[in-house]
C-alpha cells in the first residue's frame, strides 16, 4: 500500500464503502485491496461478511440487511455458487415487498454484473455465495 494512504480495515466482517469485486474463488473474494474468506453482501453501506445458515436453503432472514437498505437498492444480484439455483418463493416475496428486484445467477456472473452496474452508478447490491 502506498505511503500516506489510509489502511482499510475490515471490522467485524464489514468494510464501509462501495467496492468492485476484484476476484472470486477459492472460497472467498478480493475487494478493497483485501481478501475475505466466505460469502459476502455488497450493499450501498459497504461489504459485509455474509453467512447464511445453510447456503443450499436461503431464507428471508438471510436478506434482512438487504431489506434494511432498500431505499438505496433497485436490484439485488444473487450469486448462488457455481451454478444458478432456485430461490424459495418466501425470499422472492420479501424482496418484492421491499421494492427490490432479484436476479439469480452463478456467483461469477453475479460478481461481473455487479461490477458493471456499479460502474454505471446503478442502485445495485449483490449477495454472493463463495465458490471453491
Amino acid at each position: 500500500m502506498p505511503r500516506g494512504e489510509p489502511l482499510r480495515v475490515l471490522h467485524e466482517g464489514f468494510v464501509p464503502g462501495r467496492f468492485a469485486i476484484d476476484a472470486y474463488g477459492r472460497g472467498g473474494f478480493r475487494f478493497a485491496d483485501m481478501s475475505h474468506r466466505g460469502s459476502i453482501l455488497a450493499l450501498p453501506s459497504g461489504v459485509h461478511a455474509w453467512a447464511p445458515e445453510d447456503g443450499a436453503v436461503l431464507t428471508p432472514a438471510d436478506f434482512d440487511a438487504v431489506v434494511a437498505e432498500r431505499a438505496d437498492i433497485d436490484v439485488l444480484l444473487l450469486g448462488t455458487g457455481v451454478d444458478p439455483r432456485p430461490v424459495d418463493d418466501a425470499v422472492r416475496w420479501v424482496l418484492r415487498e421491499a421494492g427490490i428486484g432479484l436476479d439469480v445467477m452463478a456467483t461469477g456472473a453475479a460478481a461481473r454484473t455487479y461490477n458493471i452496474m456499479l460502474g454505471e452508478n446503478r442502485r445495485v447490491a449483490a449477495a454472493l455465495l463463495a465458490v471453491g
